[in-house]
């Protein structure tokens, strides 16, 4: 378990504790978790949480809570860099929360298509995915896993088992909704290929 830290809320200013997912006082995000968290944020005020978040690390450097909400708003502000290596601190020798593995692929892809994005990224982003699966099989992780291998490797006629197409029903298998679908690109930032929007039909 997650060590519990007293700090200032990063919304306010008020003193509050990791133990809370929200401030008390101003109801804002203590620790973010996912993107919704901070997907309606202004910039200024996703710079001034990065900024409690990197003064909390000083002290408490190995804090995975600490180092996801970072990532996180690095991921927003578009600092991919910094963000992968928060992202690298948040899951390390952390296996139980398969969304951190999720979001540290989506940075890897720095808000471009897969098939622009260097192999070594790939390649990782689909070892964060596969370890996300290992954790708990959902459907939005086998649709960004059959995006990379459609856009990636399909497109580079390269060889990859499973194949897209296997990876696609194994998310519709799981209950892929079009609101994960429509989720994943808004997140990566990318528009989705014609193959998948046409998989929809099958959807829901």
């Amino acid at each position: 378990m997650e060590k519990v830290i007293n700090l200032n809320c990063p919304g306010c200013g008020a003193p509050v504790s990791t133990e809370h997912k929200t401030c008390v006082f101003c109801t804002r995000p203590i620790i973010i978790s996912t993107i919704t968290d901070i997907i309606s944020m202004p910039t200024p005020e996703v710079n001034k949480y990065a900024n409690a978040y990197r003064k909390e690390l000083v002290a408490n450097p190995d804090n995975k809570n600490l180092n996801m909400s970072l990532a996180m708003c690095y991921f927003k502000l578009k600092m991919y860099d910094k963000a992968s290596e928060a992202f690298e601190k948040a899951v390390e020798d952390n296996f139980g929360d398969a969304d951190r593995f999720f979001y540290a692929a989506v940075n890897l892809l720095k808000g471009q298509k897969a098939f622009v994005t260097p192999r070594a990224n790939i390649d990782k982003a689909i070892e964060y995915l596969n370890a996300a699966n290992m954790i708990e099989d959902k459907a939005i992780y086998h649709y960004f896993l059959a995006y990379i291998k459609k856009d990636y490797f399909d497109r580079k006629y390269l060889n990859i088992k499973p194949n897209w197409e296997d990876e696609l029903n194994s998310a519709i298998e799981l209950g892929l909704t079009n609101a994960e679908a429509y989720q994943l690109f808004e997140l990566l930032g990318v528009e989705q290929p014609e193959c998948l929007q046409s998989a929809e039909e099958d959807i829901d």
